[in-house]
């Protein structure tokens, strides 16, 4: 049985045992390694405005909270990213180096653009086979759309290139050039620049510091030659053209043909098995209505989802609210109705929670437990819903009744 099975039958209805035996996996990996450890973990899944999963200026002050926590030399980085602002990456890096002589970035699974920026600050980076960095070209709103600012670079490049070859612009580019100010193309190459700039000056400085002979000629190899190798690297995660969408994941395989050197970790048995098990408790914590983590051995914040109304339909939520297979809303009237599913025989039971004063309890639900203690009808096992009281009352600033 995989441990994502494993985990699903014996942990999912205990919110409290999932936190505590991730805490458990990164203090094994802590021991394997012998560095500090944080996780830096969001639900890709979770992309909804206000409650962004994307790597923000949010993120500064939890990431910052919990490296206060660690007190060692060297950090190991758990990162699970869609994505985001390049310059709070860049913040987040700088926080780090401050504190740390060496970083390395362990990807379990996905580290998308900023992330895929991000692991390129470490002195050493982990994936295994489910791990994907992502392409690093910049994107762009414009006119409510979202696109690469490479793409609209060589667009216009083609454009020009085609004017000076035929003497005529063709009439189908009026309205599009129209549209695009000089200003906006200095944006776009300015947002390029950017990317590539960091990844450059963070590959030569921090991962290449060691790549100090040719392995061809025994010759000493220069700041300019790191430098060069770096800006070759840089220029293909940043090639628009090669990766055609910004979602395409980079894999091992990939990373390998740029020679760019990434540790498997699949190497390491007791590591391997650490990474996978907390990554897979990640995941099962995203299934609530967790959408971000910051976490290390001895501490954590968490970040959910508001349930609000109308936005979690019941029984049918993608954002389930509550333990892992319960979903619902708090409605305006002061009450939360929800339907909880049973790890193990997957029986669901509807359930209703009162705040500040008793209201009448739907017919076909059952109260919330003033203890706490749920008996599942099917099995008869017994789950605890303390974690589901204070999630509720911490969303809707009252108690439970």
């Amino acid at each position: 049985m995989g441990v994502y099975s494993e985990y699903l039958d014996t942990l999912a209805s205990n919110p409290d045992a999932v936190a505590a035996e991730r805490k458990k996996q990164l203090k094994r990996i802590a021991d394997i390694r012998g560095h500090d450890v944080l996780a830096f973990a969001a639900d890709l899944s979770k992309q909804i405005p206000g409650n962004p999963a994307a790597i923000t200026y949010m993120d500064i002050l939890p990431i910052t909270d919990q490296l206060s926590n660690l007190h060692g030399k060297h950090l190991d980085l758990i990162l699970e990213t869609p994505g985001g602002v390049g310059e709070v990456t860049e913040e987040i890096v700088r926080i780090v180096r401050s504190k740390y002589e060496s970083l390395s970035v362990i990807v379990p699974g996905w580290a998308k653009s900023a992330g895929t920026i991000l692991a390129m600050a470490a002195d050493e980076i982990l994936m295994g086979p489910t791990s994907a960095l992502g392409p690093i070209d910049a994107q762009l709103v414009w006119q409510g759309k979202q696109f690469s600012a490479d793409a609209l670079l060589e667009g216009v490049k083609k454009i020009k290139k085609e004017v000076q070859d035929t003497g005529v612009l063709n009439k189908a580019y009026v309205p599009i050039l129209q549209n695009i100010s000089p200003g906006e193309l200095e944006d776009a190459q300015n947002a390029r620049d950017f990317a590539t700039d960091l990844v450059t000056d963070w590959l030569a400085q921090y991962k290449f510091k060691l790549w100090t002979t040719h392995s061809s000629n025994g010759q000493p190899v220069t700041a300019e030659e790191r430098k060069q190798r770096a800006k070759e690297i840089a220029d293909q995660l940043c090639d628009h053209a090669r990766w055609r969408t910004h979602g395409r994941s980079i894999k091992l395989d990939d990373l390998k043909a740029m020679r760019l050197h990434i540790m498997d970790y699949r190497e390491q048995v007791e590591l391997a098995d650490a990474i996978t098990r907390n990554y897979a408790l990640l995941q099962i914590t995203f299934s609530t209505n967790v959408f971000k983590i910051y976490e290390t051995p001895g501490s954590q914040i968490v970040k959910f989802l508001p349930i609000l109304p109308n936005m979690l339909p019941m029984g049918g939520s993608p954002f389930p609210v509550l333990p892992p297979g319960a979903s619902g809303q708090i409605q305006p009237s002061g009450e939360a109705k929800f339907n909880f599913q049973c790890g193990k025989r997957k029986t669901i039971t509807p359930m209703q929670a009162n705040f500040g004063q008793p209201q009448p309890i739907e017919a076909s639900r059952v109260p919330f437990p003033k203890d706490n203690k749920f008996q599942c009808p099917g099995c008869g096992i017994v789950h605890d819903l303390s974690t589901v009281r204070k999630q509720l009352e911490a969303q809707a600033q009252l108690p439970v009744v």
